[in-house]
């Protein structure tokens, strides 16, 4: 029996089957989805089996080394799944399967020496690492400056020493102790004055099932001593058992009922209910405005799969996964609820994927990645802000978990719902031309009225003399919610300090020497860093450029807007979430919990508030700098600015005290903040698509961006201007292929980037002409100095 393994070597010659043959023994065990080690040139390395024949092609195969796993990590479903995305988002297979993993299962290799001879053959210089028969790693050996290489190279080749490979697995399962009663142990068998052992064995026999030591010792105040005693005795014993870290541990999740649903809401849900009676596959998009209660529909639809003993995958934005949303789902569903999701640990990560993997839990909630969780009887799958940039990873494999979970939901034959108060347009204009269903929910419940908005134009508070970055109708709205004990949300789009620092006398700004990007100005340590390769340097007091001492911060961060509240509101009490407040594990929590207890007046942060949040107390929201993102180079800049915006809009009067929005800004009359205004999404859907229809640009055409970058400019320039005419040559007239051009951001980490574009409606021979431009340059590529990146559908034009 022959094992065709995909390796552990991501380069375009190894992404291809390798045969190996199949132990006699392992014959009946090896099936596709299982992780093997298996020899590759003087190495051992993980492969993971894709598929198991009678016989090779090859003349001489080699044997499997060693089997990682008992049961498939991939299903066979993840298995197609991982050929396909390879096809569309054309990365190596290997880097596909990787991703369907948690990191903990991702092995490193130790490399280390055996002894096959006597000692004293070996060099002298490295016997001291033989002592206690331990086995000297290799890179240990390369430290020290005794030891020759050519001696050791001289000794494997004599076969006086072997190299070994040794496969480690970063995951550790986590094990604490347990005890439970021998057989026939009584308590009469124990003195009576040995009063402390006769009771703790007494409690033990109460339970009826083994407990943990940690727990014992807790529930009786007894010492570690009598049970060490009592094992010693014979009495108990004790044993190492597997436990699971829970993420959650600690929290109490209050149970939760299904809620009476609207007219509106019992619409919407008939025709998935139907998708999942009927086991029909049907894209829905559920379009509902803020407030609309569509995750009550969502959790309602769970259930009913539940109650069919099928599964659901619910995806959230990873800045949206706040504790109320895995509180929504806890509180329903209890422990059929696993999360995934960039705030837990490794091993955190591994348990919750173990948990998936052997059926102990039927839903998952979690960001991007979780739409691989390796169920195998999917029932529906939940897009939750469907619109959000981050369903689409950035780096390889570049693929959109919205594309991921259609083709898991034809597989299972089961509904795929995107929701959202803003759906992106190509997903509302798919749901316009009948590729997706439309399931409007135009209402919030109990008919609640949306805030209304008020936009404020900053140019004329300029004029009328206010230097603050608070208007007057701002300013005067937060005394007015403080005085009421009403909570305020502050938004702006900014971390850190203030974006750039500049010389009014010659007008220098600081800039990274390794990327071209201004550095931003962090003030708790003084610094200036730059947010694209984390170079950091200290607050010059002078201009490099002149030497005159006018260097000034411009621009505002959260930190500064926090410094200027204290100043204009000293009475307020500020609760600050930006990426610098909640670096550490759980203070996304410990926040938004002190701000849900009344603790603070205003929520001051960046986008991670802006989504998910429900507090009753909100009744404003104020939007600083609220065209930050319109002028940024990106046919979607109104788009998203819209989408935010609306989003944000959406914190405030959720329940019955009304709600107000305040937005700040220098174009006011642009219509993506206009219609924020009488929350227009159909109206400006309609004006966005003739902007789209007239620049030629998604959802009228399909795009494609490659990025060229290499440390010689000279070069980014030849190969980008080759690349370019290949595929004037290759490609349909029909097709637009613009550039090369130097990228927005020219130079990152020190390496120079240019980028060409095409735009096509039907385009053949793409996939085709793209690969070949990869097998081009592959020796470039494969020595580090080339880097050709293809983004079939971008979202970042970086």
């Amino acid at each position: 029996m022959i094992a065709k393994v995909i390796v552990d070597v991501p380069t375009s010659q190894t992404d291809r089957l390798f045969d190996y043959d199949i132990p006699k023994e392992w014959e009946e065990i090896i099936q596709p989805g299982l992780r093997v080690i298996v020899p590759f040139g003087p190495r051992k390395i993980q492969g993971f089996v894709v598929d198991v024949a009678k016989e090779s092609t090859f003349h001489k195969t080699k044997p499997i080394d060693d089997l990682l796993d008992v049961v498939p990590v991939l299903t066979d479903e993840l298995l197609s799944l991982g050929a396909w995305l390879s096809e569309e988002t054309l990365c190596f297979q290997l880097s596909a399967y990787q991703l369907m993993i948690p990191a903990a299962l991702r092995t490193k290799v130790k490399k280390e020496l055996r002894l096959l001879a006597h000692i004293e053959t070996v060099p002298p210089s490295i016997r001291p690492y033989f002592q206690g028969g331990k086995n000297p790693l290799w890179n240990d050996l390369l430290k020290d400056n005794n030891v020759s290489l050519k001696e050791i190279q001289q000794a494997v080749k004599e076969e006086r020493l072997e190299v070994c490979y040794q496969i480690e697995e970063k995951g550790k399962k986590k094990t604490e102790r347990y005890v439970k009663v021998s057989e026939k142990s009584t308590v009469k068998d124990i003195p009576a004055r040995a009063a402390k052992q006769r009771e703790l064995l007494a409690y033990i026999q109460s339970l009826g099932q083994p407990i943990s030591v940690q727990l014992l010792l807790q529930e009786t105040g007894m010492t570690r001593q009598t049970i060490t005693t009592l094992v010693k005795k014979g009495f108990v014993q004790e044993f190492e058992k597997e436990v699971y870290r829970d993420p959650l541990a600690g929290v109490e999740y209050e149970q939760t009922s299904p809620l009476k649903l609207t007219e509106q809401q019992q619409e919407v849900i008939t025709p998935i209910l139907d998708s999942l009676e009927t086991k029909s596959h049907h894209t829905f998009l559920l379009h509902g405005v803020t407030g609309s209660g569509k995750t009550e529909v969502y959790l309602q639809a769970i259930d009913q799969a539940l109650q069919q003993e099928l599964e659901a995958i619910v995806l959230v934005p990873e800045i949206s996964l706040t504790p109320q949303m895995v509180q929504r789902f806890k509180g329903r569903f209890g422990k059929k609820v696993a999360v995934l999701h960039s705030g837990l640990s490794m091993g955190e990560k591994y348990d919750e994927w173990r948990k998936i993997l052997r059926k102990e839990v039927q839903v998952v909630v979690g960001a991007r990645s979780a739409i691989f969780a390796p169920f195998t009887n999917l029932g529906i799958i939940i897009i939750d802000e469907e619109h959000e940039t981050s369903y689409k990873q950035e780096e390889n494999p570049r693929y959109h978990a919205r594309d991921v979970a259609i083709f898991r939901g034809k597989h299972h034959q089961c509904p795929v719902i995107l929701g959202s108060a803003t759906p992106s347009l190509e997903s509302y204009a798919r749901a316009k031309k009948s590729v997706y269903k439309l399931l409007p929910l135009t209402e919030r419940v109990h008919s609640r009225a949306m805030p209304t908005v008020q936009v404020v134009d900053m140019r004329e508070e300029l004029r009328n003399g206010n230097r603050s970055m608070f208007s007057y109708a701002l300013l005067e709205k937060l005394r007015d919610r403080i005085e009421k004990g009403e909570q305020t949300v502050l938004f702006l789009n900014r971390r850190g300090y203030s974006t750039f620092v500049m010389c009014r006398d010659c007008g220098y700004v600081a800039t990274c020497e390794h990327c071209d990007i201004s550095l931003t100005y962090h003030r708790t340590h003084h610094t200036l860093k730059c947010h694209y390769c984390g170079h950091e340097e200290k607050m010059p007091n002078k201009c490099e450029s002149c030497g005159s001492e006018h260097i000034r911060f411009f621009g505002s961060g959260t930190q500064k807007v926090e410094e200027e509240l204290t100043r204009v509101l000293p009475e307020a009490k500020v609760i600050r979430m930006d990426i610098d407040t909640t670096r550490r594990k759980g203070s996304h929590e410990r926040l938004l919990s002190a701000f849900g207890r009344g603790e603070a007046d205003i929520l001051l942060g960046t986008q991670m508030i802006a989504k998910g949040l429900d507090f009753p107390k909100i009744t404003l929201v104020g939007v600083l700098a609220a065209d930050s993102m319109l002028h940024i180079p990106d046919f979607r800049s109104a788009e998203r600015t819209f989408q935010l915006m609306e989003q944000v809009s959406g914190r405030a009067g959720r329940h019955d005290l009304e709600g107000e929005v305040i937005i700040q800004s220098y174009t006011p009359d642009h219509y993506s903040i206009e219609l924020v205004k009488s929350h227009d999404y159909e109206q400006f859907f309609q004006m966005e698509m003739n902007q789209r229809k007239v620049g030629l640009y998604p959802p009228y055409v399909f795009m494609v961006l490659i990025t060229i970058s290499h440390p010689e400019l000279t070069n980014v320039i030849t190969v980008s201007e080759k690349v370019v005419s290949f595929l004037k040559r290759e490609l349909l007239e029909s097709t637009t292929v613009l550039g090369p051009v130097a990228s927005p951001l020219a130079r990152i980490k020190d390496r120079y980037r240019y980028q060409c574009m095409i735009k096509y409606r039907n385009e053949p021979r793409l996939l085709e002409t793209l690969r070949e431009i990869r097998q081009h340059f592959i020796r470039e590529i494969n020595q580090g100095n080339l880097q050709v990146s293809i983004d079939l559908h971008p979202y970042l034009f970086t």
